[in-house]
């Protein structure tokens, strides 16, 4: 993918975390999400190229989304063709909240290079390059922190794991601590959790959850892009939420979808399988202040933003500042 095309796609999350901006801590989490899609669409659709949604957000959350199949960009005959999965707010609990950590993300690389799945629940498991090939997720999580903790000659007691504080991994995270393992248990949005681990100098040793799927895909080409590792397992509601009737409505959807998409459920899916190619872009744009990036803000005419852009292909991480004029946002 040329750079140019790579640093335009900064400017979608910088776009979608702008328009988040005006919602963080309002208590309504869709609008937050409406905002950012709309402004990350328009930015989307201003690109010279011929791009496709192939795996959005939305629909686990009930907002609006960018939907898989939509076709953004130009799309004439002799631009690039790329696939992009999406996650216009990661943490929109978090951005309505008020809370630290909320980010606009996204993924872009050739065609065919995505998992292409519904938008539904997944399971993930990442460590960073020195802990490349030791998960496995069919083994216990304990047992793979373990093999971790033995590749990285580190004591169990030195080992620290980030997992999703959800009420399906209570027990989990008790389970991890009664090992003597370090937990940091993440309120929302996995995205950020995945990248720190995978970055130089970072405490994180792994990061377990389950979560959605459009945030496992683009963590995944994060974590590929800096020579880290995933495996994930996409799991249908019920098996998440409980067999309620809406629940198992849900999950019978999504398996009839994942059948029409050839993509298996309950099945560990490798990193080759999820990101097909290094040839990637990951591009981050921090909402609200977390430990990966600065949120937005503003002083006087002035906006802040701070941008996270990975790519694959050469290996390398960019932190961008920028600063926009808020008279002149709508014609940057």
């Amino acid at each position: 993918m040329k750079r140019a095309i790579a640093f335009e796609f900064s400017r979608v999350t910088e776009a979608a975390a702008l328009a988040a901006f005006d919602w963080i801590g309002r208590g309504d989490k869709n609008a937050a999400d409406n905002a950012a899609v709309k402004a990350m669409r328009q930015l989307l659709n201003q690109m010279e190229i011929r791009g496709e949604v192939v795996i959005g957000e939305g629909e686990i959350d009930k907002a609006p989304m960018l939907y898989i199949g939509e076709k953004v960009g130009q799309n004439k005959p002799d631009q690039e063709e790329v696939s992009i999965a999406v996650d216009p707010i990661d943490g929109t609990r978090m951005t309505a909240m008020g809370q630290s950590g909320a980010l606009a993300v996204l993924a872009a690389g050739g065609k065919n290079t995505f998992l292409q799945a519904p938008d539904m629940y997944m399971e993930k498991l990442v460590v960073d390059s020195d802990a490349k090939g030791m998960i496995d997720l069919n083994l216990p999580l304990e047992q793979n922190i373990r093999r971790v903790a033995s590749k990285k000659g580190k004591l169990l007691s030195q080992i620290t794991v980030a997992i999703l504080a959800k009420p399906r991994h209570d027990e989990i995270i008790k389970s991890v601590q009664a090992l003597g393992v370090r937990v940091l248990a993440i309120p929302d949005g996995d995205v950020a959790a995945g990248v720190q681990c995978c970055l130089p100098d970072s405490d994180i040793d792994l990061v377990y959850g389950i979560g959605g799927a459009p945030e496992g895909v683009v963590t995944a080409a994060a974590v590929n892009a800096l020579g880290g590792d995933i495996q994930a397992r996409l799991i249908p509601r019920n098996k998440v939420k409980g067999n309620t009737p809406e629940n198992l409505k849900a999950a019978e959807k999504e398996i009839s979808r994942c059948a029409a998409m050839n993509v298996p459920v309950n099945t560990v899916l490798k990193i080759e399988e999820i990101v097909r190619d290094d040839n990637v872009v990951f591009a981050a744009t921090g909402i609200t202040t977390g430990d990966l990036l600065k949120g937005v803000q503003r002083k006087g005419s002035m906006i802040f933003t701070e941008t996270l852009l990975i790519r694959g292909r050469s290996r390398t991480i960019r932190k961008l500042a920028s600063y926009h004029d808020i008279s002149h946002l709508t014609d940057d």
